[in-house]
């Protein structure tokens, strides 16, 4: 597959998804190239100008030497210098997927002729795609203003291999390209695993005999927005049977009820990453920006902005994490749940032909609540909100606000992992409690959960160590969340 692109809003969320993460070719339309070559020769003729116009980063220095007045010498040697100095952080890199949609989500200020790209440069970058040549980033050590710090490592073997001219340095380095790959990155993992969780809780809500009432689609249209429609919608999909199935006579605890509600936050924190992933996927972030030419400037204007701090990015992606900390506490509570006797009407801890004198006290399936716990509160660690970091870190005042979104993405990925692990603990809880009660699940989507879970852990009837086995059913869970690097 191949994707042309036509302009900067081609380049879309499930755009990202093809090329990024299923590794989808990219081309330069023909009507796009002819536009870029066009907008390139009026670039050209502004830069031209005297060097008083001030255009920064051609005319004038960057970062700390904005201030400093240029001589046309000086103005030369600037275009030639290489993006190199920067790429000063080290440690694991971001995976390969990610990688891919920083390069594809570069192209969103170039190819409308926004960062002042020459169409060999587009050439050029589209290639890193296509060939697989994706320098490493690493993940830490991003405090910097803008993403400089990330897109110097990411084009620094492309602008050693040729000589740069006016404007290919900053078409490179600039902008909010990390920022919109990561918020896309994270809304498509969060979807996989939002639905990844809608199928363990309505298991573990068919193994507790939850009244159907609780989960009536009437509810949603009471509650109001989609995103209460959305979860109602699907769990009333998972929970669908043909044959009676028995019902406790009076209502559930409260986490079983709220399973809607919780589902729906999650649902309302992925709208809006996916919202606001494909606005930052296809924006032009440049500094300085240059508008195309119109009947008062003929050769278009360059003006200086801070568009290369994406302030959405992180909120949203704390919102992700914040909906993974909660999904989490419903998998503690539930899993209590279904192993307190006195609420579930199930034999303690799930005990089969025995009681808790014949083990330890409360039987392995039993301390299943416990390890939820450490990664619940892992979890609420990982959680906690992104702020701009109150350091001044730019030496001379220059670049005094550093961007967050490096800061959001690896939090609410371990948020996410964890909640991973709370999932696959509470299946087990849940096959568990079927298994006590002899009988399947009630619908083939949760048949089929229920056999992937019993694939890695069997029924219990004697001890036994659970946690590689569940760690294993948690690897085969996240498998599915992640594309294969």
């Amino acid at each position: 597959m191949t994707l042309s692109l036509n302009s900067r809003h081609d380049i879309t969320l499930p755009a990202y998804q093809s090329v990024a993460w299923d590794g989808a070719r990219v081309e330069l339309s023909p009507k796009a190239r002819t536009a870029l070559e066009d907008l390139r020769r009026h670039y050209e003729r502004l830069i031209a100008r005297p060097a008083d116009q001030g255009i920064y980063g051609i005319s004038v220095g960057q970062g700390e030497m904005a201030i400093s007045a240029m001589t046309a010498e000086d103005v030369e040697r600037l275009a030639r210098i290489k993006p190199l100095a920067a790429a000063v952080p080290f440690g694991p890199s971001y995976p390969r997927r990610i990688l891919r949609g920083m390069v594809l989500s570069r192209l969103a200020n170039l190819i409308g002729g926004h960062g002042g790209a020459t169409p060999r440069l587009v050439d050029e970058i589209i290639a890193m795609l296509n060939d697989g040549r994706i320098p490493a980033v690493p993940q830490s050590g991003h405090g910097g203003p803008g993403e400089i710090l990330a897109t110097y490592a990411l084009f620094a073997e492309l602008s050693q291999s040729r000589d740069l001219v006016a404007g290919e340095r900053g078409a490179l380095i600039n902008g909010a390209p990390c920022a919109a790959a990561l918020l896309a990155d994270a809304a498509l993992v969060s979807e996989r695993r939002i639905t990844l969780a809608e199928h363990v809780l309505a298991l573990a809500i068919d193994a507790f005999n939850a009244p159907d009432e609780h989960f009536r689609r009437e509810l949603a249209e009471l509650w109001g927005g989609d995103h209460n429609r959305v979860a109602f919608d699907r769990l009333a999909a998972l929970l669908a049977h043909d044959q009676p199935i028995p019902q406790r006579a009076h209502q559930a605890p409260v986490s079983f009820r709220s399973v809607p509600a919780m589902l729906g936050q999650a649902h309302w924190a992925l709208a809006e990453a996916r919202k606001m992933a494909g606005l930052a996927l296809s924006a032009a972030t440049h500094n300085p920006v240059w508008l195309p030419p119109s009947l008062q400037h003929p050769d278009g204007e360059a003006f200086s902005n801070g568009g290369y701090n994406n302030a959405l990015a992180a909120p949203v992606m704390d919102n992700l994490a914040g909906a993974c900390v909660e999904l989490c506490l419903l998998c503690e509570r539930l899993s209590t749940g279904l192993l307190n006797g006195r609420v579930s009407g199930l034999p303690d801890f799930l005990l089969v032909g025995r009681d808790a004198g014949n083990t330890d006290g409360h039987g392995a399936v039993g301390y299943i609540p416990m390890a939820i716990v450490g990664y619940l509160e892992e979890a609420r660690t990982a959680a906690q909100r992104t702020f701009t970091p109150p350091s001044d870190m730019s030496v001379y005042g220059q670049d005094n606000v550093a961007a967050t979104a490096f800061l959001a993405w690896p939090k609410q990925d371990a948020a996410g992992r964890c909640l991973d692990a709370c999932l696959a603990l509470l299946a087990a809880t849940a096959s568990q409690a079927l298994h006590v009660q002899g009988r399947a699940a009630r619908s083939t989507l949760l048949a089929e959960l229920l056999a992937t879970v019993r694939a890695h852990v069997p029924p219990v009837v004697d001890d036994r160590v659970l946690g590689p086995e569940i760690g294993r059913l948690c690897d085969t869970f996240r498998a599915g969340l992640y594309p294969a690097e």
